[in-house]
């Protein structure tokens, strides 16, 4: 049975499984990674470590998603 963990995204609390990815959470959020840019604990998380990152208790995520328009 999976532990809930808590983390922040853009200032709003949210409960994740541990052992989530980066990239696991972007999918729970409906968004798709192409768009999308991340800070994790105040630092850039490049796009090829989001596989690889686990969200941990505590995290604090900024994400950005860009949307395109004209």
């Amino acid at each position: 049975m999976p532990v809930q963990i808590t983390i922040t995204v853009n200032g709003h609390s949210h409960s994740a499984n541990s052992g989530s990815t980066v990239a696991d959470l972007l999918r729970v959020l409906g968004l798709e990674s192409g768009r999308v840019a991340i800070e994790r604990n105040r630092e850039i998380l490049p796009r090829s470590r989001w596989l690889e990152t686990l969200l941990a208790d505590g995290d604090n995520y900024e994400i950005v998603h860009f949307v395109g328009g004209g």
